[in-house]
C-alpha cells in the first residue's frame, strides 16, 4: 500500500468499522504503570472525538502535531503546532501528574474557580499509538475528549476500534467523532 493510501484508509475507515463494532468495551482505569520517558515525545494528532463536536465541524480539523516533554519535576510540557492556511497555530499547556500513573491535571490558570481539565492516558504501547481521555468543566457543561495520536500514520491492527469503543462508553455517536481532513496537507516539511 503506497504511503498515501494509509491517510485516505485512516479517513474511510471509521465509517466502516462504526457499523462493524457492535459492543462498546468498558472503560479502564488508566494505566497500571505509565512510563513517562517512553511516552514523550512528538505525536500526530489523528483523531478527536467530543461531547461538544458536531457533524459540521468534522471539516473543520486539520492535521496537527503535539509534542509532549518531561521535566524534571514529572510535568509534561506540551506543545501543539497545526497548519491552518498560510500560518501555523501554536499552543501549549502543562500537565501535572496526579497519584494514580498515567493521569494528569491542567489548570488553565483564569483565575478563581478556573477551568481544571483532568487528562489520563487510557492506553499507549508507547511506539506507535496512545489514547488519551480528557474532562473539563465549562460552565453547566463538562467537556469530554478523546484523543487518538500515533507516532505516525501506520497504526496497528485494531486501534481505530479501541478509539471509536471509547467513544462510545463516554456516550458519543458518529458524529461526535472527527479524523483530519488531509487535502491539503503535506506531511514533509511545512510552515509548523
Amino acid at each position: 500500500m503506497g504511503s498515501w493510501c494509509a491517510p485516505w484508509l485512516l479517513l474511510t475507515l471509521p465509517d466502516v468499522l462504526w457499523g462493524q463494532t457492535q459492543s462498546a468495551q468498558p472503560v479502564q482505569p488508566g494505566m497500571q504503570s505509565f512510563q513517562g520517558d517512553q511516552f514523550q515525545g512528538e505525536w500526530f494528532v489523528l483523531a478527536l472525538a467530543s461531547n461538544t463536536f458536531r457533524k459540521e465541524h468534522k471539516a473543520l480539523l486539520v492535521p496537527f502535531t503535539t509534542t509532549f516533554e518531561l521535566t524534571a519535576q514529572g510535568h509534561f510540557t506540551v506543545s501543539n503546532a497545526m497548519t491552518r492556511g498560510p500560518r501555523c497555530d501554536t499552543w501549549s499547556y502543562v500537565m501535572i501528574p496526579e497519584a494514580q500513573p498515567g493521569q494528569f491535571v491542567v489548570d488553565h490558570g483564569r483565575g478563581p474557580g478556573s477551568d481544571r481539565e483532568e487528562i489520563r492516558v487510557v492506553e499507549s504501547d508507547y511506539t506507535s499509538f496512545a489514547l488519551l481521555l480528557s474532562r473539563r468543566p465549562a460552565g453547566s457543561l463538562t467537556v469530554i475528549r478523546v484523543s487518538l495520536l500515533g507516532r505516525n500514520w501506520m497504526l496497528p491492527p485494531g486501534t481505530i476500534d479501541k478509539f471509536i469503543c471509547l467513544g462510545r462508553t463516554q456516550g458519543f455517536s458518529e458524529n461526535n467523532i472527527a479524523f483530519p481532513d488531509l487535502a491539503e496537507w503535506l506531511p514533509e516539511g511545512g510552515i509548523c
